[in-house]
């Protein structure tokens, strides 16, 4: 095992996830629910682990398929028309 890389993904993946929506509706979830926090702790760790794991197999597959440059430039894309759907949908109820 590569205990440098997977402490490097610990770490990017920690520092990315925090403040993020999925961690604000976790958070909001368990505001709500005072008597039931590990259930909304277990579901959420579990959530994270399956999207992980379906981003490792996918990348897998991809990284076989296509070069890294297009993987990254798609996933930039991505991003930034995701970015441009929300601010366009905030700026529509304004």
């Amino acid at each position: 095992m590569d205990f440098k890389l997977l402490s490097m993904t610990f770490w990017m993946v920690f520092l990315a996830e925090l403040g993020d929506k999925t961690q604000l509706a976790t958070f909001c979830i368990s505001a709500d629910c005072s008597d039931t926090r590990w259930s909304v702790f277990i579901g959420s760790a579990a959530a994270l682990v399956l999207s992980s794991a379906l981003a490792v197999l996918l990348g897998g597959v991809l990284g076989r398929l296509m070069p890294e440059i297009w993987i990254k430039l798609c996933a930039g894309v991505f991003f930034v028309a995701v970015g441009g759907w929300m601010l366009f949908s905030v700026v529509r109820t304004i």
